[in-house]
């Protein structure tokens, strides 16, 4: 189920989909938007959970994985083996850096063989820092909140870097983890208070799809 948009009484175009079904293996699913004020609106299972992921898979659109979440790797500048506790992702200068998830920068500054390194708290359990930028986007600073996918800087070579990269590291709780072998839990559901018409919404929205 598709909203159409009117202009003094004539349809226009289409807006967003309203609700929507779809099947996996034998199994259907169903999927509603839930508005939940002028600006922000979100698509729900019928039982309140979120569709979206907490976190992106990848701070950068377009970028090759050059390096992955090793314990013991051979350094190219140091010249020894130590833990490459990140992924590395290989890029031109100037590449956009996307923040992976929504939560507010902790660190926007330089730091020793890191470079110019951006650190956002995501929560009281995540933590994501990205390294070796070659600048920040406008209005990164320590403090300012950011939303999951916003631009917060470009790639670079700044610190420990034989080239230009983003080296992204994941932490849950103070513990280094590789963020491509880690299943992320689904963006926060549908609040307690908006439950009641949540749940209106949603049996409105599916009586409108086809049987």
């Amino acid at each position: 189920t598709v909203e159409r948009i009117y202009s003094r009484g004539n349809p226009v175009g289409w807006g967003k989909i309203l609700a929507a079904e779809y099947q996996n293996d034998g199994e259907v699913f169903s999927a509603v938007l839930f508005r939940k004020n002028d600006e922000q609106y979100g698509y729900f299972f019928p039982d309140g959970r979120s569709l979206k992921r907490m976190f992106l898979k990848s701070p950068i659109k377009f970028g090759r994985i050059s390096s992955r979440f090793q314990r013991r790797r051979f350094h190219p500048v140091l010249k020894r083996y130590r833990p490459h506790l990140g992924v590395d992702y290989a890029a031109a200068t100037g590449t956009p850096i996307r923040a992976v998830g929504s939560g507010t920068v902790t660190v926007a500054a330089r730091r020793g063989g890191a470079g110019k390194m951006i650190r956002i708290r995501h929560n009281s359990t995540y933590q994501t820092a990205y390294k070796h930028l070659s600048r920040y986007a406008k209005g990164i600073r320590s403090g300012k909140r950011v939303q999951q996918g916003q631009v917060i800087g470009y790639v670079g070579s700044t610190g420990l870097a034989t080239g230009p990269h983003l080296h992204f590291e994941f932490f849950e709780g103070r513990r280094y983890v590789d963020p491509l072998g880690k299943k992320f839990p689904s963006a926060n559901p549908v609040a307690k208070k908006d439950k009641i018409r949540f749940k209106e919404i949603t049996r409105l929205a599916l009586a409108t799809l086809p049987p």
